[in-house]
């Protein structure tokens, strides 16, 4: 008899390659990108609310308020960006704010942000707009780390203020 693997009693390893496809969502895709939506906001300690997640994606891709970028691996949703149109008065030019990143815990750091990213980046580029806007929180030191190595730079000479109102 032969021994495939050497007879050395180690199991032959075999890598598979998984390659990551970023596209624009459509309308079909809603329920799939609800379920990473749903985990995006859980992450920023809202509760879980997959209706909520779903009909809110959908009101914006049907009115065409906002862009959603969707990260697959072999036809399964692993990540997401959105972003929303806006306007500088003292550019007299459009912008856009990545308002929404976020990527499956099990492909954080295995460059599926940076595709999403890049695809956004190619979307204002292309658009024509001034630039792309994002926030997040301090405490979201490895977002920043890939903002920064993606030539995103941090405004430090501006203030952010917010009025919030009551559901």
């Amino acid at each position: 008899s032969s021994c495939a693997n050497g007879c050395s009693g180690e199991p032959i390893m075999s890598s598979k390659v998984v390659s990551t496809v970023v596209r624009r969502a459509v309308l079909s895709d809603v329920p799939s990108v609800a379920e990473l939506f749903n985990g995006y906001r859980m992450f920023y300690e809202q509760p879980d609310d997959y209706a909520k997640c779903e009909q809110f994606l959908r009101e914006r891709l049907e009115n065409e308020q906002s862009v959603v970028f969707l990260a697959e691996e072999e036809g399964e949703a692993k990540g997401f960006c959105q972003m929303y149109p806006l306007f500088s008065s003292v550019r007299c030019r459009h912008t856009w704010l990545l308002n929404d990143l976020f990527v499956s815990a099990d492909r954080r750091r295995t460059g599926v942000g940076g595709s999403l990213m890049q695809a956004a980046e190619d979307h204002a580029r292309n658009d024509g707009a001034a630039q792309i806007l994002l926030e997040t929180a301090e405490s979201n030191v490895p977002g920043q780390q890939l903002y920064e190595s993606r030539g995103w730079e941090l405004e430090t000479d501006v203030r952010h203020y917010a009025l919030t109102f009551e559901a």
